[in-house]
């Protein structure tokens, strides 16, 4: 069978951004994450994200250190070590939704799993970090913060 492109674009606006596969026939690219204590993050691959920041509705945090870039549309860089000393600049509301990224994804794995333990219940990481962002074509923006 063959799917007109405006209808699997009409069904990939319905699904929303998180649920939006990288091509037809393929699984959404999120996985949710269980942290240690309770409570989960999302991870989300490279495409995922593109589409996310179509319709930006949320706060996108570099948590690399040191500096060495960031994807356009980073609202704050907190380094993910000082992620709890630097919760005042964060939403109040627990419920924000929050995406996270690195270099390659470790770094904002650590500063996911604390935002959770802290409290927070929509947390997004970056798969594979700006590598991951690289390699799928996207432009990351280049030091000189």
């Amino acid at each position: 069978m063959t799917s007109s492109p405006l209808l699997v674009l009409l069904i990939l606006a319905l699904a929303g951004p998180a649920a939006a596969p990288d091509a037809p026939g393929q699984a959404p690219e999120t996985q949710r994450v269980p942290v240690e204590g309770g409570g989960s993050y999302t991870d989300v691959g490279a495409a995922g994200l593109a589409a996310m920041l179509e319709r930006k509705d949320f706060r996108l945090v570099n948590v690399h250190v040191p500096y060495e870039g960031e994807i356009p549309g980073t609202d704050l860089f907190i380094p993910f070590n000082q992620v709890e000393a630097n919760v005042a600049k964060l939403p109040a509301d627990k419920g924000a939704r929050l995406v996270l990224y690195c270099r390659s994804g470790g770094m904002s794995a650590i500063a996911a799993r604390t935002l959770v333990r802290l409290g927070y219940t929509d947390v997004w990481n970056l798969d594979g970090g700006m590598i991951a962002w690289r390699q799928t074509g996207h432009p990351v923006l280049p030091k000189g913060r």
